[in-house]
């Protein structure tokens, strides 16, 4: 599990580490170089429909913002495209973001900051989530529009002028933090555009979560083997142990599940739970699935969880009184064994998510982001609903 200080690093990694330059990248996936012509794309959209470089003709700038749904520095960013989408438009300024990102060149530890991943339905379902109204187009599957531009980073701005002419890209400000931004460098552009003048800062490094380009899929399908490969473990669980998971006072946000192979609902959502350790367990998040079953009954259980890669802490009742078990994790307990039984506590112990019924992956994943340890307030807030 995560020290203090490992979360400390996890937190930043996605948001400060790639501040250094990504020269390898750079290199590898070219930059649009300066004066160039912007171009052309046509891309599904979040909104059902094809969009191309030729819709946005009629604006006198065109800003091409590349940016994802998983990178907790892209997130910081959603209010300030937001705004410029807004506060733009009737000014004769275009905005459009595009996801540069090869879903399947994604490992599943760097989405702990994210409820979803960049697949088409995933961008919808953020949109709906946050209410984005600026156009979100995917460019995941053959990323060839991502290579004519060359993003390094999310998000990576790109503005032309009103004959299609690179004219600034790079970062949008100077802080992901918003309250610490000194240098606004795409407004500063944007306006000096509009307003016929030279723009002065015509390149700024990206920073945030590298470009996920496909050709990283294979170091993705490597790391899934060897996560796979992690042995197995399975330990009985008396009522003094169940008690003691309830407490919960070892700092960590703790998911426990009570499920059991009997129970079809339990098998149809063991792996998405098993995902959500695989996605925050390096962020003082910790999961304990706890099988109902018999002690007698202990090898069916053991291979489930073979079977499933369940790399979380995993325990067994060691006794055939499940109803006794159960009260003894919670005695206000009272589902039968027939539907996994999941909840959710903070540090302290605190009840943050209870289900008896198979549960809402979106809310659950949320809850967890909200309420995880982070460097930055900032990042736990964007996760409460407004």
């Amino acid at each position: 599990m995560a020290t203090v200080s490992s979360l400390m690093h996890k937190a930043l990694v996605g948001l400060l580490a790639l501040v250094w330059p990504l020269t390898g990248l750079a290199a590898e996936h070219p930059i649009l170089p300066l004066g160039s012509p912007a171009p052309d794309f046509s891309l599904p959209g979040v909104d059902g429909k094809m969009h191309t470089l030729s819709d946005y003709a009629s604006s006198k700038v065109l800003a091409v913002v590349f940016t994802c749904d998983h990178c907790p520095n892209a997130q910081m960013y959603e209010g300030r495209v937001t705004r410029l989408y807004n506060e733009y438009k009737d000014k004769g300024v275009a905005v459009v973001a595009i996801s540069p990102n090869d879903p399947k060149a994604i490992r599943i530890d760097e989405l702990d900051s994210s409820d979803v991943s960049d697949t088409l339905d995933e961008m919808r379902i953020r949109v709906a989530y946050k209410h984005l109204e600026y156009p979100y187009l995917y460019d995941g599957d053959t990323e060839s529009v991502s290579q004519a531009y060359g993003p390094q980073a999310s998000p990576h701005i790109f503005i032309f002028d009103q004959q299609r002419k690179l004219r600034y890209e790079g970062a949008i400000d100077d802080s992901y933090r918003v309250e610490f931004v000194k240098r606004h460098y795409a407004l500063d552009a944007i306006d000096a555009l509009l307003a016929d003048k030279e723009v002065v800062v015509k390149h700024t490094g990206a920073f945030g979560c590298s470009t996920k380009w496909s050709d990283k899929e294979a170091a993705n399908v490597a790391f899934m083997e060897k996560l796979n490969a992690q042995p197995i473990t399975l330990d009985m669980a008396s009522e003094a142990t169940l008690k003691s998971l309830h407490t919960n006072a070892d700092g960590n946000v703790r998911l426990i599940q009570f499920w059991s192979t009997k129970c079809t609902a339990c098998l149809k959502e063991f792996a998405g739970i098993q995902d959500l350790y695989r996605m925050y367990s390096d962020r003082n998040f910790e999961l304990v699935a706890v099988a109902m079953n018999k002690p007698d009954e202990k090898p069916e259980v053991k291979q489930w969880l073979d079977k499933s890669h369940a790399t979380s802490r995993n325990l067994l009742f060691d006794s055939a009184d499940t109803a006794a078990m159960q009260k003894a994790f919670d005695p206000e307990w009272t589902s039968g064994q027939d539907t996994p039984y999941t909840i959710l506590l903070d540090a302290d112990g605190n009840v943050l998510y209870k289900s008896a019924q198979p549960v809402d992956q979106l809310k659950l994943r949320r809850t967890i982001l909200a309420n995880l340890p982070s460097a930055y307030i900032g990042l736990n807030n964007y996760w409460l609903q407004k």
